[in-house]
């Protein structure tokens, strides 16, 4: 007997979002999106955020959030994420598996899931071996503000007080996501996920993972599933957004009176147009020349060319042109 999408979709729970310590989903169907395997076009997931507390979720990570994070450490915080990182590496071939339902080769996986792993080491590296065992960062050295030496200034970086939002791409659900996590985690600023609704299910397992491990402390990490309407008019000063996408949709956003007036800190990572130049004296038999195009047809073929370093321009000397075409074939 085949099974018709509508009946996929009926059977298919809305994918839930992590919001205020519990998984939570929508009561209607109402709003619901459906995602689609990029190879078999089965209903994969059903996405919508409709009826989220979102001004809630705000709140829960300006408060017990920040209560259960910013108390720590750097080095602790710094330890966690090493914890939440060999957490995902006994895992992720459950995340490869989800990952391979989006279109991503094992190579985009790979990128994209051992990449984001990655990010989490990195971060726990660099909290234990350049930061303070402490809560407080120092901002240079002590500054005299008085000839006799009675008044003095010093500048000190601490946690902020508010929730970190971040936005992300559908290209890397994984990475994407944990680039911001870390940094915004060993600050000890909570974190509310918003995964891009095509691949926000690969994201969605992520966040399982590290919530099932025990390790994230209370309101340290929330996740969207779907959209977030009117969630910039909920934001005050404290928060940050960090946004990857297009330039357009950026600077739309950045108009927000959040950002404009409101101390609202926004971040943006957004469309670039790389370039690979060849060297006219960098012919087929140098090594420059092997890693030209060594790295253009990876460029062109990495996530299809989805995302944000890809070689969009190749510029050849006109002498070369035919023999890096056929190198590229």
């Amino acid at each position: 007997m085949t099974t018709t999408s509508a009946e996929t979709a009926a059977t298919t729970a809305i994918l839930p979002s992590y919001i205020k310590g519990e998984w939570w989903r929508p009561e209607t169907d109402a709003a619901v999106q459906e995602v689609r395997d990029a190879s078999t076009g089965d209903v994969v997931a059903r996405v919508s955020s409709e009826g989220i507390d979102l001004a809630g979720a705000l709140e829960y990570a300006r408060t017990v959030g920040h209560d259960s994070l910013a108390p720590l450490t750097f080095h602790q915080r710094a330890i966690i994420l090493k914890k939440m990182a060999l957490a995902l590496t006994e895992r992720k071939d459950e995340l490869y598996e989800i990952s391979a339902r989006t279109g991503a080769t094992k190579a985009d996986s790979w990128v994209d899931i051992d990449g984001g792993i990655g990010v989490l080491f990195a971060y726990s590296s660099k909290g234990r071996r350049e930061m303070p065992q402490s809560t407080v960062l120092l901002d240079g050295p002590l500054e005299p503000l008085s000839k006799d030496g009675s008044f003095l200034g010093r500048h000190i970086f601490t946690s902020l007080p508010g929730a970190a939002l971040q936005i992300n791409a559908f290209n890397f659900a994984v990475w994407g996501s944990l680039e911001k996590l870390a940094p915004a985690f060993l600050a000890g600023v909570p974190s509310i996920i918003k995964p891009a609704t095509p691949t926000g299910y690969l994201a969605e397992h992520m966040v399982r993972i590290l919530d099932e491990s025990g390790l994230l402390p209370e309101g340290s990490v929330q996740l969207v599933s779907g959209s977030l309407p009117g969630v910039f008019d909920l934001l005050k000063l404290g928060d940050t957004v960090a946004f990857t996408g297009s330039a357009y949709t950026a600077d739309k956003l950045r108009r927000h009176e959040a950002f404009q007036s409101g101390g609202v800190r926004f971040t943006c990572e957004t469309d670039s147009i790389n370039a690979s130049v060849l060297g006219p004296d960098a012919t087929p038999d140098t090594p420059e020349f092997t890693a030209f195009v060594k790295q253009l047809v990876t460029e062109m073929t990495s996530k299809a060319g989805q995302k944000c370093t890809a070689i969009r321009r190749a510029i050849v000397p006109s002498a070369l042109a035919a023999d890096v075409a056929r190198a590229v074939a």
